[in-house]
């Protein structure tokens, strides 16, 4: 399947080649069916393509081309919202913990602070 067709077009048209099939005598099992259908779904539907994939469940023809539809329609809504595909990404950093380790840098010494307690010191010359 192809990005510039609607899935539900090309499911139609896949139905018609389908139907040809049957027309001349073969006899196509519906798993095989099914697998046909979700095997050619387009690369922007990996998410979906997955879950289907996945599905213990059998599933039938009828089945799978409503939830096709279904998924369309999301899809398409998605799109006119503007954000189709898009995924919030963010790195935590976090400031201000003391460090634990061993000092480093051929400059730096462990001393104690005011408190008491273990604090790291590098200095730092500039020739």
């Amino acid at each position: 399947m192809v990005d510039s067709k609607t899935v539900m077009n090309q499911i139609q048209e896949f139905q018609l080649i389908l139907h040809d099939i049957h027309a001349e005598g073969m006899v196509l099992g519906e798993s095989f069916q099914v697998v046909a259908f979700i095997k050619t779904l387009p690369l922007a539907w990996k998410d979906f393509k997955n879950y289907l994939k996945h599905k213990r469940k059998k599933m039938k023809l009828e089945d799978l081309i409503v939830r096709l539809r279904i998924e369309e329609d999301n899809h398409q809504s998605e799109k006119k919202a503007g954000n189709y595909h898009q995924k919030a990404k963010a790195n935590m950093v976090e400031q201000g913990l003391p460090y634990r380790g061993e000092p480093r840098g051929p400059d730096a010494k462990k001393t104690k602070g005011e408190d008491g307690k273990e604090q790291l010191k590098s200095t730092m010359t500039v020739p």
